[in-house]
């Protein structure tokens, strides 16, 4: 079975509440910033699901293959003493009962062992709405969500009714009220710098309108890739991820990373174990790219 197989237009009250990203402050890709900040970036893992079959997760894969997939979430630290989250994991009880993940513990619990209080996060950047992506936003009180505007309308309306099933009903419900509380800022396309020495790309089309991250650290730039590239070997053998859209956009949008990164082991995959044995330190789940 696979992981995610179970998953208009705002009002014109909630637009204004949930204004794009430009109205609320982003910055262009190609702004300039005198001090631009650069962030250490960790992959955080905060549970593992056992036995996934790799054929949903790499295209044309061998059926008879299991992987145990990493469930991550990805940390970034910047030297101007913001905190930003890549994704939020999940923590729902009937997804916990349903796919029993191993060694679990809260998002917000994996990310305090990294120094980070759950309401020391400052931003919250959601690559898509799948469950183990979306549903821990509300563990992160303080933190400012960051989603693409087509991803949001698409899936949800403004009082959080399901229009794709991609989304599950209690995230739709969730972000909708994040929404109507001011929390949310929303994204309008490619190539967007949000946060200074942060820039968010779409493609992928693992959901509808996925993204993914360019972050400066100062080892160069890291591309988080989340689930638009979920293991190495999609890049490493040139093949699309299983679960997309479109394969021909997954393949661009991984040759666009190689070209955005300023090393390719730089680019983190969304659910591969080996991210914890290329970066093994400073361990215990957490991994320091570098």
């Amino acid at each position: 079975m696979s992981l995610h197989q179970h998953f208009g237009r705002i009002v014109a009250p909630v637009v204004l509440a949930i204004a794009g990203a430009t109205a609320f402050g982003a910055t262009p890709a190609h702004a300039q910033h005198p001090t631009t900040p650069t962030y250490d970036v960790y992959a955080i893992r905060y549970a593992s699901v056992p036995n996934f079959r790799l054929s949903g997760l790499i295209a044309g894969a061998d059926t008879s293959k299991r992987i145990d997939l990493a469930m991550m979430v990805w940390l970034l630290k910047g030297s101007d003493g913001r905190n930003v989250l890549v994704d939020a994991g999940f923590h729902r009880e009937n997804l916990i009962r349903r796919w029993h993940p191993t060694d679990y513990i809260l998002p917000s619990d994996a990310v305090a062992k990294a120094g980070v209080r759950p309401e020391d996060v400052t931003d919250l950047i959601i690559t898509h709405v799948h469950w183990d992506h979306l549903g821990g936003i509300d563990l992160f009180p303080r933190a400012t969500i960051w989603i693409q505007r087509e991803e949001f309308e698409h899936h949800l309306d403004s009082a959080g009714t399901v229009k794709d099933r991609m989304i599950d009903a209690p995230d739709a419900q969730i972000l909708a009220r994040l929404a109507r509380e001011g929390r949310v800022r929303l994204i309008d396309g490619d190539a967007k710098e949000i946060i200074p020495g942060i820039t968010v790309y779409t493609g992928g089309k693992h959901t509808f309108a996925s993204q993914y991250a360019a972050v400066r650290s100062s080892v160069g730039t890291i591309v988080v890739a989340s689930d638009n590239m979920y293991l190495y070997e999609n890049l490493a053998e040139h093949v699309p991820i299983a679960q997309t859209l479109d394969p021909a956009s997954n393949l661009r949008a991984q040759a666009r990373m190689v070209q955005l990164a300023s090393d390719p082991r730089l680019i983190v995959p969304g659910h591969d174990p080996q991210v914890f044995v290329r970066f093994p330190t400073p361990g215990n789940g957490i991994a320091l790219i570098r």
